[in-house]
């Protein structure tokens, strides 16, 4: 349940030499980290700024795909620190229960953005996916006032459950790089929500159970594009009236 966040305390603290940093600030979800990433990323978007129209060119769109793919093969292998490790760290920093963990871009920067539940404050600590030292640390609350509603609602998900956001990650780091964990509070399923990239740059989606820690293929959402476009294809060709949108 990656949270959209408001940050109500201004202020900031960082430690001399080297060391880790707590910082408060008002802003949103693209506040940058107290120290900067040793991650930083290449950027790209020149490549999307051609000038031309490819809304229906097959080719720029197939172009696009391998580009995608660079991007997300890049930020995976870049990422030195695991998801395990990084909640962990985030958890040494920040006591508590992880609820997510998302490998993200703060302005170029790489970072890992571990959401943690302690009591009924929320907690987003940012960590260096290069060196596993924690970056930041915000104290969080929810720009709709709904701190409670989330807590009660995660703790309410999370009772009985044996496996946690680590476990989740460290579970399905078979079927690829671990790029987000996220804990699944909204449904009746029981599970965490983990994102794995994989060699080529393709992403996949997995169910990790809460109880029995089982791993299993998410049908429900897709991040690649080209199987819509492949249906598309099926149904030019077939005749049917398939539209190829979104599940």
């Amino acid at each position: 349940m990656k949270r959209n966040l408001v940050i109500a305390t201004v202020a900031a603290a960082a430690l001399i030499g080297g060391g880790t940093a707590t910082a408060f600030a008002t802003g949103g979800d693209d506040d940058g980290a107290a120290a900067k990433s040793s991650v930083q990323l290449k950027n790209d978007d020149r490549k999307d700024d051609d000038g031309k129209d490819d809304d229906h060119d097959d080719r720029d769109d197939r172009k696009d795909d391998r580009d995608d793919d660079a991007e997300n093969t890049a930020e995976a292998k870049a990422a030195k620190v695991t998801a395990v490790d990084a909640i962990k760290a985030a958890l040494a920093d920040t006591s508590g229960t992880a609820v997510s963990a998302e490998l993200d871009d703060e302005d170029g920067g790489l970072v890992w953005d571990v959401d943690v539940l302690k009591g009924g404050a929320w907690h987003s600590v940012e960590v260096d996916p290069g060196t596993g030292k924690v970056l930041g640390s915000w104290v969080d609350k929810d720009d709709d006032g709904d701190d409670a509603a989330d807590a009660a609602r995660v703790n309410s998900a999370l009772k009985g459950a044996s496996t946690s956001a680590a476990d989740a990650a460290r579970a399905a780091a078979d079927k690829g790089t671990v790029t987000s964990v996220d804990l699944d509070d909204d449904g009746k399923a029981g599970v965490w929500d983990v994102e794995t990239t994989g060699a080529k740059g393709a992403e996949a989606d997995w169910h990790v159970g809460l109880t029995n820690g089982r791993v299993t293929a998410d049908r429900s959402d897709s991040h690649d594009d080209r199987d819509g476009q492949d249906h598309d294809d099926r149904d030019d060709h077939d005749g049917s009236d398939h539209d190829g949108s979104d599940d």
